[in-house]
């Protein structure tokens, strides 16, 4: 669960769903960071966007004025490429409109403000 070691390269998983989609009466991005814990992944970090359209082609704002609250959501895990990969079959039937992005990343750890070697 320590996830990949300093240097070592690994893949990061940025998936997009909607603020609002739900699965079983939960949110997309709670089950699939709580999916993500349970499978043992190194961690995972949900970002809110302030505006962004997707699969519906239909633009989400976060502006005052506007009427949208749907906004788009973005899990983002980083671990081992293997460990990534055997996550994703754990999204299936989860993602309606969403997207997975797979990103080749490496890296680079601090620990009490110093860089780990």
């Amino acid at each position: 669960m320590t996830g990949p070691a300093v240097g070592e390269r690994a893949l990061r998983a940025t998936i997009f769903v909607g603020e609002n989609d739900v699965w079983r009466h939960r949110p997309v991005y709670s089950e699939i960071v709580h999916r993500a814990h349970e499978a043992g992944l190194a961690g995972a970090s949900v970002f809110r966007g302030f505006e962004g359209f997707g699969a519906s082609s239909l633009v989400h704002t976060a502006r005052l004025l506007s009427l949208s609250e749907d906004l788009p959501v973005a899990i983002v895990i980083v671990d081992a490429e293997e460990r990534v990969r055997a996550f994703l079959p754990h999204l299936d039937g989860l993602l309606g409109d969403g997207l997975v992005v797979l990103d080749a990343c490496e890296v680079v750890r601090y620990a009490d403000g110093e860089r780990a070697t």
